[in-house]
């Protein structure tokens, strides 16, 4: 029998424990942990977070899956007090950006599209850069670059929204007789983008989770205001602003979770 007033013991225990507290908060969480802790949250602690880790959950965001593999994305990550003061005013000085110890903005660049299809190309030219392809090899070659070269273009190029609706309508006729991809518009084009950004900022929000972060997404900004601070061109548009710190465990979190019941929203065929 363990003698539990053994001097040994007792010592074994408090460094079992010791580096049981250590090593716990350490741990990267489940995906379904992650998600199941990831909230809004609304007020952080004062208490610095490392920004290195925070690079690396927006890595981990650059990885999610994006329209045409175009990337029509940019991150940026602030840590400079003076800039975060600014865009906390430009975010309504509500709390989740008054409070964060660092925050992200999610850009969309869909003006980027000719050179993020030329970045595909060179990829591809690289990647098959190998005497004696096969058929197949030389196949996907083919199929991927003129994918890049002539259908991207064919796309994404608008002139003030004429283009895009001149395509637009061109196919909702062709609909009539096949099926066809109908979202050639200018705004068509910039929700594909919108939808793409949003894929990677939940994949860095998660991350962030899975490392016991928190973070918020936030609308709620003068977007124009933004954009100056952060010295953005033109062709840039605000996806989101993500407020990252850790969470205030009084204050942080609103209330308890609500979903529709999973049932009203789950529908299989």
């Amino acid at each position: 029998m363990l003698d539990y007033q053994n001097p040994s013991f007792i010592f074994m225990k408090v460094v079992i424990t010791f580096f049981l507290i250590k090593l716990l908060p350490m741990m990267e969480k489940t995906v379904t942990e992650a998600i199941t802790y990831r909230r809004s949250t609304r007020v952080y602690e004062d208490t610095p977070i490392d920004s290195e880790k925070v690079k690396q959950c927006l890595y981990n965001g650059s990885l999610a899956p994006t329209s045409s593999n175009l990337q029509l994305w940019e991150f940026y990550h602030v840590t400079n007090k003076e800039i975060l003061t600014k865009l906390a005013k430009s975010c309504f000085d509500q709390s989740a950006a008054r409070t964060a110890q660092q925050l992200v903005v999610v850009v969309t660049r869909k003006d980027l599209w000719r050179q993020r299809a030329k970045a595909n190309i060179a990829f591809i030219n690289k990647a098959y850069d190998k005497p004696d392809l096969t058929k197949r090899e030389l196949k996907r070659k083919t199929m991927a670059t003129n994918y890049y070269g002539k259908l991207i273009p064919f796309t994404y190029f608008d002139f003030l929204g004429f283009f895009g609706l001149l395509k637009y309508l061109a196919f909702q006729v062709v609909g009539l007789f096949r099926p066809i991809y109908r979202q050639t518009r200018l705004s068509d084009m910039r929700i594909v983008a919108h939808k793409s950004a949003g894929l990677a900022a939940e994949n860095f929000m998660i991350s962030m989770a899975a490392i016991g972060y928190d973070t918020c997404p936030m609308e709620g900004s003068d977007t124009l205001r933004v954009k100056k601070i952060l010295k953005l061109p033109r062709g840039a548009e605000i996806n989101m602003i993500i407020g990252c710190g850790i969470r205030n465990e009084e204050k942080g979190i609103y209330g308890p979770r609500f979903r529709i019941p999973f049932e009203e929203v789950y529908f299989r065929n």
